[in-house]
């Protein structure tokens, strides 16, 4: 498989593990020092080829991807489960810790912004309904419908933001919360 886009990453490790699972070229950021240069760097490929921000599934990661989607916000955007990501030690988490079909399949699954069209709305009451947000297992309702989703793990804020931001649709939205309510069912 062959990426178009830079991907963007934050180490070395990772452009291993990207690099062994499908042909292309990253942009390190070097963990969470995302320097005005690599910013730089990122709106010039941005330019030239797109670009897909990548980063691992924990907070830094998430920080890194808000910083570069601050900066670029047309970049895409894959995301991979904590669970895909975890080593096989249990004591890291990381992109280079995923195995290679699963980085295809994330990759398969990048979203892309659409900044000018609005979507239908998904409403904090929809969330508040959905116990997304202001509920005891809010918390892990939101991780799992962000694996179902593929658009990441995120508070209540966040998830708000990237179902506009990648459009999903209420039928989508919808088709989503009935998976997870039955799989929480099935428990």
């Amino acid at each position: 498989m062959k990426i178009k886009e830079f991907i963007v990453v934050e180490g070395k490790d990772d452009t291993v593990a990207i690099q062994r699972a499908v042909t292309a070229d990253t942009i390190e950021t070097n963990g969470s020092a995302l320097s005005p240069k690599t910013l730089q760097r990122i709106k010039h490929a941005q330019a030239k080829r797109g670009v897909i921000v990548f980063t691992d599934p924990d907070y830094p990661g998430r920080r890194i991807r808000a910083l570069i989607e601050q900066a670029v916000p047309e970049v895409k955007h894959a995301f991979l489960p904590k669970q895909q990501a975890i080593a096989k030690n249990g004591k890291s988490l990381g992109i280079e810790h995923a195995s290679d079909g699963d980085i295809r399949a994330a990759l398969q699954a990048v979203y892309t912004p659409n900044l000018t069209e609005q979507a239908e709305e998904i409403t904090r009451d929809d969330l508040l309904y959905a116990h997304l947000i202001g509920h005891p297992s809010a918390k892990a309702r939101r991780q799992r419908l962000g694996e179902i989703l593929a658009i990441g793990d995120t508070n209540g804020k966040q998830l708000h933001k990237r179902l506009i931001m990648f459009q999903i649709s209420a039928e989508q939205f919808g088709a989503a919360l009935t998976q997870l309510n039955q799989e929480e069912n099935n428990e």
